[in-house]
């Protein structure tokens, strides 16, 4: 099946009062270990990419291309969105033209008639192209490519206006943070995501930093519609200690335990697991 803008699976995802998992992927490993779980599970997916990570892999071009194959030759059936997670201006130009189907602007450090313009043109642009997309405003606390928010709530007025500018969905600060959730965190504020939730039009509502966030808030929230919810530290966690295990344990000095196929193995199949548990947690299971 062909990479499909996240706008419609979105929609329904909210209206269906469930939320689909927007997974940041890596490498080849983490895309073969959410894409085949998805699939598994019948689930619609949203496959996150970092200005970083798109670094990492390579360049635009060799993530498009990578991710089409790993569908093609895998026989996802599933939907599948190509996502670019906190892009500048220029990341989603280049995103855009490079096939990805979907792109978040992230404005929210500038100022907001700044914000509001520069998302007015990527819309235009993405839209054109069939691309959805996402933007934000309050910041989301933590890191995030080495961008440190503090978790602000969001001002439901400018929700608002950046609503109004033709996004698809919203991502708004509600007291989520990107990485691991330190022991005095306040919890969601519930109060702020309703007032979110009716500055935004109807759109559906964005919660970044999925990581570590406790079940019940997370179903409380796609209840008050959240519609799609990122997840990147746990997989990263899970990875690295089942691959830290494998090593301590020796298994890479027994045979050819050093080949990477086996090497990695361990952790692509930890990934897996924490993929299926989003998919079961988020209700997004047999909804592709």
């Amino acid at each position: 099946m062909a990479l499909v803008s996240a706008k419609e699976m979105l929609n329904k995802a909210r209206d269906g009062h469930y939320a689909v998992g927007a997974i940041n992927i890596n490498n080849l490993e983490w895309t073969k270990a959410i894409l085949e779980t998805a699939q598994a599970e019948n689930s619609p997916i949203m496959l996150g990419v970092s200005e970083g990570a798109v670094k990492y892999m390579g360049g635009f071009h060799v993530v498009t291309d990578m991710v089409k194959a790993v569908v093609k030759d895998l026989g996802i059936t599933v939907p599948v969105a190509l996502h670019l997670d906190h892009g500048s201006f220029e990341g989603c130009k280049k995103a855009i033209a490079a096939g990805f189907t979907s792109v978040m602007f992230d404005g929210s450090h500038s100022p907001l008639e700044e914000n509001l313009a520069q998302t007015r043109e990527i819309v235009a642009l993405a839209h054109a192209n069939g691309v959805s997309v996402e933007a934000e405003v309050g910041t989301i606390g933590g890191e995030e490519d080495g961008v440190v928010g503090t978790g602000e709530l969001a001002d439901p007025q400018e929700c608002k206006l950046l609503s109004e500018t033709g996004i698809d969905f919203l991502a708004a600060g509600i007291g989520n943070i990107h990485g691991k959730y330190p022991e005095n965190w306040a919890g969601l504020s519930f109060d702020r995501l309703e007032e979110v939730k009716e500055a935004a039009n109807g759109l559906p509502l964005v919660l970044h930093g999925g990581s570590g966030i406790p079940e019940d808030q997370i179903k409380k929230a796609i209840n008050l519609g959240v519609a799609k919810i990122n997840v990147n530290t746990e997989l990263q966690l899970a990875f690295a200690a089942a691959t830290r295990k494998y090593i301590e344990e020796g298994k890479d000095l027994e045979g050819k335990g050093f080949d990477p196929r086996k090497l990695l193995n361990p952790g692509f199949k930890a990934m897996q697991e924490t993929v299926k548990e989003k998919i079961a947690m988020f209700g997004s299971a047999n909804k592709a």
